[in-house]
Parts: C-alpha cells; sequence; structure tokens
C-alpha cells in the first residue's frame, strides 16, 4: 500500500495498531438476535444474489 501512495506522490503515515477490546458472544439470547437481524440486512442487500443461486 506504501508504493501506491508514494507514486502518487504522497506521504505514507504510520498509524497505531487498534487492540481487540472485547470478543463478540453469540451464544444466548442476545446472541440469537444479533445474527438474525445481522442475516436479515445481508438478505435484503443481497436479494437479487440469492433469487439467482435459488435458481440455479
Amino acid at each position: 500500500m506504501n508504493k501506491i501512495v508514494e507514486k502518487y506522490g504522497l506521504k505514507p503515515v504510520s498509524r497505531p495498531k487498534v487492540k481487540l477490546v472485547r470478543e463478540l458472544d453469540l451464544s444466548g439470547q442476545q446472541g440469537k438476535e444479533i445474527v438474525r437481524s445481522k442475516t436479515k440486512l445481508v438478505m435484503q442487500v443481497h436479494k437479487k444474489t440469492f433469487a439467482k443461486l435459488a435458481d440455479m
């Protein structure tokens, strides 16, 4: 990535690494709700893709 940035005459900036603060626990009722809501979102966003895959 730095070579690409330098190619356009920009100076690369070093940024600190962001460490993981917590882990996501998907067990239990709250985890089920997270999975369910994300699944609904994916199904809405990629509706045509899933329709094409269903027709294969």
